[in-house]
């Protein structure tokens, strides 16, 4: 689960590809932490305004610019973990993570293109499906920093205790609950084309409205969770319960009967997009537990879904 460096472009100025170079780190490092590509880039942006904020000398001082810059965009996802909290109070309906694409998908505000610097995609793994970050929004602001350091990006302990503030024994006892919350709620990993298939089945008995083929798909007590962000509509509280999801998914379908269901990878998984007139305007993250679906996550807030659809 190990997350590596990108590579800086040689063509540059050596201390200007060493300083750009970590770019790709910083992005995955802050998504993780965040949930939020969008926060993330704001934090890797805010990283790099201090760094050169600072005078020749003080840059020069500094020993490791990749340490560096990781423990100033960690102490800033850390800060902005603690405020999100408070944020997330005041939010209209359940809060999901951002969900992403594959990165050969991503677009930019051009209609049929896609953004070609590899620097802004973060990398998909296990560490970025939806259900392991949904984990990581139930975990407190340390645990989740020291978590993501030292599980993810395998930092020293030594070198986390430094980013937060703690000692190293108070890092490993973080590290070693938010651990305990993953293993608690994480099922036994399906294989990719196990869960194609039963997202695949799901698909197809969604478009059919056959609620018994629904209901055999979803586990007794799969629950649902939409997140509009109070700028589309969505449900404000869970769906919970199979049978309930199935048929809330079937008027779903009747009262937007124009809507394309497409197959998509949604954070590294099967999932699904629905498309209205080519553009997408909902994405469905899925958690397959055995031949059952467990959790099914909908994120239509229109402000996480800029790396699906045109500007």
């Amino acid at each position: 689960m190990t997350i590596q460096p990108g590579a800086g472009d040689s063509l540059l100025d050596p201390s200007l590809s060493a300083i750009m170079g970590e770019r790709r780190q910083l992005i995955n490092l802050a998504y993780r932490l965040l949930g939020s590509l969008s926060e993330a880039e704001d934090v890797v942006q805010e990283t790099y305004a201090r760094w050169y904020a600072m005078s020749r000398q003080q840059q020069e001082a500094i020993e490791s610019v990749g340490g560096w810059l990781t423990t100033v965009a960690s102490r800033i996802c850390l800060n902005l973990l603690g405020s999100a909290r408070v944020r997330r109070e005041h939010y209209v309906g359940e809060w999901i993570p951002e969900p992403l694409p594959e990165p050969t998908e991503w677009i930019t505000g051009r209609p049929g293109a896609t953004t070609v610097d590899p620097a802004d995609h973060v990398t998909l793994d296990e560490s970025i499906n939806m259900a392991f970050l949904v984990v990581l929004e139930s975990m407190t602001p340390a645990e989740r920093v020291a978590f993501i350091l030292h599980d993810v990006f395998r930092y020293s302990f030594a070198e986390v205790a430094e980013i937060v503030g703690r000692t190293q024994a108070a890092c490993r006892q973080l590290a070693s609950s938010a651990r305990r919350r993953i293993r608690d709620s994480q099922p036994p990993a399906n294989p990719t084309a196990h869960q194609a298939g039963i997202v695949r089945n799901f698909k197809q008995a969604w478009e059919a409205k056959d609620i018994g083929a629904l209901i055999g798909l979803l586990d007794p007590d799969a629950t649902a969770i939409g997140d509009g962000g109070g700028l589309v509509s969505a449900v404000l509280r869970p769906i919970e319960g199979g049978e309930q999801v199935a048929r809330f998914l079937v008027g779903l379908a009747d009262r937007a009967p124009d809507l394309a269901i497409v197959e998509r990878t949604v954070n590294g998984q099967p999932g699904l997009v629905a498309q209205h007139d080519g553009v997408t305007v909902a994405v469905y993250a899925f958690d397959v537990a055995g031949d059952r679906i467990k959790h099914l996550w909908a994120v239509g807030n229109p402000e996480k879904l800029r790396p699906w659809t045109t500007g």
